[in-house]
């Protein structure tokens, strides 16, 4: 229902350029020449009466149980890909119990600063000391995603109107990019998700100091996100310039230090903490951004199509997105280029907070036609992410009654585990490592570098390490005598001795 004010006020002159029109509640194409143009209202923030808008509330909300639907279904039914979440919980772990953050799954003694620089993730670790355990691992990740939906909600409703708003944050929270990080293991990129959202908002708002303050904490997720910090600023400097001098120049001056202290961490801090230096250099193996050039694009579609209708690209604010798009594509290693996996999370906010400003921009162009897509163009991408949700990403699971099983294997495996006192050296891969992580000392199978384990558990179900698992341990441990104390559910169990 329209306020007077909506009824009497909804054309008027385009504003400059540059310059946001009106915080909205909602706004509508009068003739297929008129502009479309926001009724003046109160900010989307607060409604009628002076409440909040609940909607961004409301969608973080409902956003969180489908994340923990999806990332503690697939823990509960030992369905892991990676040694990810052992890895972080090692470290997240003894953060928690104020000591070094070593992660012996990356070897022996191994500190986790000296494989990427995410000291942010200690944040997580009054949670873990109080529930400790790989679960709440996944519950905070699912609440850190989650949370990014309220300032890309409230920045859509508050520029687009509140229809549009929820919309837009309905269809980032359901993204394939989200989906697949929320469904791969932990990763510290969870942390970095919020930052950008919140910063992006900040932009949008014409908030220069605020958004330099959300995106300085990136320096701490990861090593690569100085340079995603520093291509933020560069926005806010675009941004601010114009009208703001004072802004634009500080925002340089963080982009140029943010750029230079990640270098420094890829070539003094990470090599300090590390005795063969950074591991990830031949990563980039000389192939060059053509090779795999399909996968690469086939990405770079997915990215920007379903996401935004390739209107993301008429906004600056899609520079934020090229520091992770360049070094995933100049990489050789395949998996950067893909669709799978937790690397491309990050991207969503960016992009859906650059089609929103991209939308704000096209809604007042002179062409009807252009203005016509801008105005759809919200709804659109809500189809389109409900449909992928529904078909082909991990939350289509949700309608499965097997996604909320726990099948009697896992029970078996739990049970054969619980032999394994706490405290022991277990030499483990993928299947069980999780289940031992929070309360034994874990080394990743093959890689004990001389350590010699107590115990260890692997899953054999598909017979990888022979009829005789026994043998398979004698070829990690010359000299050693390991024997079989159980097996179930393909998962064998021995101990040293």
């Amino acid at each position: 229902m329209c306020s007077r004010n909506d009824r009497n006020d909804r054309l008027g002159p385009p504003p400059s350029a540059g310059v946001h029109a009106a915080p909205a509640e909602e706004y509508e194409t009068v003739t297929s020449d008129a502009i479309a143009r926001p009724a003046p209202a109160a900010p989307a923030a607060v409604g009628q009466g002076g409440t909040r808008w609940a909607g961004p509330y409301a969608v973080a909300a409902a956003l969180f149980p489908v994340y923990l639907v999806l990332s503690v279904g697939r823990f509960r039914r030992m369905e892991w890909a990676s040694w990810d979440l052992g890895i972080f919980e090692q470290a997240i772990r003894a953060y928690a119990h104020l000591r070094e953050p070593v992660a012996d799954l990356k070897g022996p003694g191994a500190n986790i600063l000296g494989d990427h620089f995410s000291p942010i993730i200690a944040l997580a670790a009054p949670v873990y000391r109080v529930f400790p355990g790989p679960v709440t691992l996944l519950v905070v990740q699912a609440a850190l995603f989650a949370l990014s939906a309220v300032p890309v909600t409230r920045a859509a409703g508050r520029l687009l109107g509140r229809p549009r708003g929820l919309a837009l944050g309905v269809a980032y929270g359901l993204s394939w990019g989200v989906q697949r990080a929320v469904e791969f293991d932990f990763h510290e990129i969870a942390f970095a998700v919020p930052l950008l959202a919140f910063a992006l908002e900040a932009v949008l708002a014409r908030r220069w100091r605020a958004a330099l303050l959300w995106g300085l904490p990136l320096v701490l997720v990861k090593e690569d996100l100085g340079f995603t910090l520093a291509a933020l600023a560069v926005v806010v400097a675009w941004r601010a310039l114009p009208t703001d001098r004072r802004a634009g120049r500080i925002a340089l001056g963080v982009a140029a230090g943010s750029a230079v202290f990640a270098v420094l961490v890829f070539t003094v801090v990470i090599p300090a903490f590390a005795t063969a230096g950074y591991g990830y250099w031949d990563k980039i193996d000389g192939s060059g951004p053509l090779a795999g050039l399909g996968t690469k694009l086939a990405t770079l579609g997915w990215v920007l199509v379903p996401t935004s209708g390739l209107l993301a690209l008429r906004s600056p604010l899609l520079l934020v997105a090229a520091p992770t798009l360049g070094w995933r594509f100049l990489s050789g290693d395949d998996h950067y280029w893909s669709t799978d996996w937790h690397y491309s999370a990050v991207l969503m906010p960016v992009v859906t907070l650059a089609l929103v400003d991209a939308v704000d921009t096209v809604r007042r162009a002179e062409h009807p036609w252009l203005r016509a897509y801008a105005l759809h163009l919200p709804t659109a991408v809500l189809a389109a992410g409900l449909t992928l949700a529904a078909t082909t990403l991990p939350s289509a699971g949700l309608a499965e009654a097997r996604t909320y099983e726990r099948p009697a294997r896992v029970g078996a495996v739990e049970r054969l585990l619980d032999r394994i006192p706490d405290g022991a050296t277990v030499e483990a891969d993928t299947t069980p490592l999780t289940r031992l992580t929070s309360r034994c000392r874990v080394l990743w199978i093959g890689g004990s570098k001389g350590v010699v384990p107590d115990w260890i558990a692997i899953d054999n179900s598909s017979k990888w390490a022979g009829e005789d698992p026994t043998g398979y341990a004698l070829q990690l441990h010359p000299g050693e005598r390991f024997s079989v104390v159980g097996e179930a559910g393909g998962v064998v169990l021995m101990r040293r001795g």
